[in-house]
């Protein structure tokens, strides 16, 4: 377990110094100290961490990294605790005879617990799997950690911690009992995904896809290849690293050539390492497939919504065959029940009707995959869609694309926000008649139409970018038993 001692010696080199005290948890949130837990003191632009370290320490924290004076923390000085500045050469003897709590000074209390981070995956004995890709991420990290979690001791990501914040804070999880770690990676601009990789060290990489997702900031669509690759760069060689790629995904498929990691091809196509045929949605009851691997074919069934979602079963079938389980053990795993427990939810509405409320988040391919599942089930079909933002110069190409796709799945199209005109407009312009298609400016409205509209028999697609707040409509409709 991570311990004062191991906190002291990797931020000044001494070993055995600072105490065998366990360190219960690394929190950025003082609200979430529990006893024992070290508060890491993060200067923000809307809020310091500097701000809570007195309530961390009231919670039980035993120490916190910071990197204000004392001075500038009077409600810490109250307390009395003890700080000792890590900026400035310290003999073995201060270190020795720490007394709790204390506060460690550093220079910077992020660079600082990045480095505590890589020190302590240095230490932990877990293989790391790496997994990005613009859609998908957290899907398939749940899904390879339910596979792997039938034979090793399994460790994955929280929520979405995958970026230089997030991710220390992860590998400060692990213990040494841990033997698998499944840790997402975040991209916004190129640089990140090394950064993320030089602290965790994967020995196996999976690259979901790549798509036109945080192009505003990415820049283009070639710069958002390049960064998802960066994964692969990180691998060590084969035998020990292993790059897990989407064989029918164009910008994925030549990253084979930028690693020195064995290569492991999925996809639908049958000249990839492993394939899936035969695919049949069925509803809210799953999908099936069967599966083909060298001279093996394996039926399989799993809980995930939407045709689109074999590709991750595809993910998590191959880290399990890298990792040497049986195809029982893969299975079990793909059939995992808590594995399903992803965003998508199906809620009952109003008079009877299905809600599948998709309201975490939107691309282009996502909204895509959402309208092929409501295609899959039986009722008058009503898609509310919002607007997908951070598309840069391929918003409007996006927004038509989903448009021209509800043209050929939607009963009734209802669009919320202005980006969202756009797939109002092509569902139109494709042939959708008018009466068919709702405009409308807020989730507000949205939430006023559907009580007015919804009737029995109807299955009800929220889906749409955080900002435009779709997820305010599911728990005003949901009717609970």
């Amino acid at each position: 377990m991570l311990t004062l001692g191991h906190v002291v010696e990797a931020l000044t080199g001494y070993q055995s110094a600072g105490g065998p005290q366990v360190i219960t948890d690394v929190v950025i949130d003082s609200r979430l100290t529990i006893p024992g837990a070290m508060f890491v003191a993060l200067p923000g632009e809307r809020t310091d961490g500097h701000a809570f370290v007195a309530s961390a320490f009231d919670k039980g924290a035993q120490a916190a990294l910071v990197q204000r004076d004392l001075g500038e923390m009077p409600d810490v000085a109250a307390l009395r605790c003890q700080v000792l500045d890590l900026r400035e050469p310290v003999t073995y003897a201060q270190l020795t005879a720490l007394q709790l709590p204390v506060c460690l000074r550093v220079g910077d209390t992020l660079k600082a617990m990045q480095a505590l981070a890589v020190y302590w995956r240095r230490r932990v004995p877990a293989r790391v799997i790496g997994v990005t890709g613009s859609v998908g991420k957290t899907t398939t990290k749940e899904l390879i950690a339910a596979v792997l979690s039938t034979r090793y001791r399994t460790f994955k990501t929280e929520g979405n911690y995958n970026n230089e914040i997030g991710l220390p804070l992860m590998l400060l999880k692990l213990s040494e009992a841990h033997e698998r770690a499944v840790l997402e990676m975040g991209f916004y601009q190129p640089g990140e995904i090394k950064f993320l990789c030089d602290l965790a060290r994967p020995q196996v990489g999976v690259v979901n896809n790549v798509y036109a997702v945080h192009l505003e900031r990415a820049g283009s669509i070639e710069n958002i290849a390049r960064g998802k690759g960066e994964l692969v760069e990180a691998l060590p060689p084969a035998p020990e690293g292993v790059a897990v790629l989407n064989y029918d995904d164009p910008l994925v498929l030549p990253m084979r050539s930028r690693t020195r990691a064995r290569v492991f091809t999925y996809g639908l196509d049958p000249a990839a390492d492993l394939w899936a045929g035969q695919i049949e949605s069925l509803g809210l009851g799953g999908i099936r497939f069967q599966l083909h691997y060298r001279n093996e074919a394996l039926q399989v069934r799993a809980p995930l919504l939407g045709r689109h979602s074999v590709h991750t079963c595809l993910r998590a079938a191959a880290v399990g065959l890298i990792e040497g389980l049986t195809w029982q053990e893969i299975v079990d795993g793909l059939q995992a029940v808590g594995a399903t427990q992803l965003r998508l939810v199906a809620v009952t509405g109003p008079e009877g009707s299905l809600i599948l409320d998709d309201t975490y988040n939107a691309s282009p391919e996502s909204v895509i995959a959402a309208l092929n599942l409501l295609n899959d089930l039986d009722g008058r079909h009503v898609a509310v869609l919002g607007d997908m933002l951070e598309l840069g110069a391929y918003e409007e190409v996006g927004h038509r694309l989903v448009g021209r796709r509800a043209r050929d799945v939607a009963d009734l199209l209802i669009t919320v926000g202005p980006l969202a005109r756009m797939i109002a407009a092509e569902a139109r312009d494709a042939g959708l008649a008018a009466e068919a298609v709702v405009e409308l400016a807020d989730s507000e409205q949205a939430l006023l139409f559907l009580r007015r509209t919804i009737r029995r028999g109807d299955v009800v697609l929220l889906k749409g970018s955080r900002a435009v707040k779709l997820d305010r409509i599911v728990p005003a409709l949901e009717v609970r038993p």
